[in-house]
């Protein structure tokens, strides 16, 4: 589990193919950084852009590590088939402050950045979610975008989609990767757990019981 926070932006230095089928996947050569790693061992979780990977291999004097990726994953997410900023998280621990909300890591589709513009101190962020993601978005609700735990200020439901506006202060843009995105990148998405677990509750409330 992950709360959403941030712990250090990252880079994917470079990846190798782990076979030469479509259905092999990328292990990824990650640097951290620092003493980034001073915690972590062998088959820890680490949240890479939002989606929940198992560290394979670490230096940690060198702050690297290695996870693998496979196709799957790869075809379910975006941006961790090529080198360039992403941002980490470390599982968190039970006695964790949860300063963001519940998040799994599991990426539930992949949204487009419509719009990154500064609004006076801060940015606006707008993404275009996919349509089966528009149940789950609300004013004022949480969403995940590569990882990072954000407040939805607007929701507006369109023919492809749900677009979602974001607020991003100056302490996320620094200290996050989003401030490298563009409009036409292709963001991790994940909704709120607890939105997941109602919109079921309720889906079995509807359906009439059997004879």
């Amino acid at each position: 589990m992950f709360t959403g926070i941030i712990t250090r932006v990252g880079r994917i230095k470079r990846y190798q193919p782990l076979g030469t089928g479509v259905d092999h996947g990328l292990r990824l050569h990650v640097a951290a950084g620092g003493d980034y790693l001073a915690d972590v061992a062998l088959g820890d979780s680490i949240a890479i852009n939002g989606a929940c990977m198992t560290v394979t291999s670490l230096d940690p004097t060198q702050g690297v590590f290695t996870v693998d990726v496979s196709a799957e994953s790869l075809a379910r997410t975006a941006g961790l088939d090529r080198p360039g900023p992403v941002n980490l998280e470390k599982a968190m621990r039970p006695a964790d402050r949860l300063g963001g909300h519940i998040v799994s890591g599991h990426v539930d589709g992949v949204g487009t950045v419509t719009r990154l513009a500064a609004v006076g101190e801060s940015w606006n962020l707008c993404v275009l979610a996919p349509p089966n993601l528009a149940k789950y978005l609300a004013y004022k609700g949480s969403i995940t975008v590569n990882g990072v735990s954000l407040t939805v200020n607007h929701v507006t439901d369109r023919a492809d989609g749900c677009e979602v506006s974001i607020n991003l202060i100056p302490h996320t843009m620094q200290h996050t990767a989003l401030g490298a995105l563009t409009v036409g990148a292709r963001v991790n998405l994940e909704v709120d757990m607890i939105a997941r677990y109602v919109e079921r509750m309720l889906s079995l409330a509807a359906v009439p019981p059997t004879a």
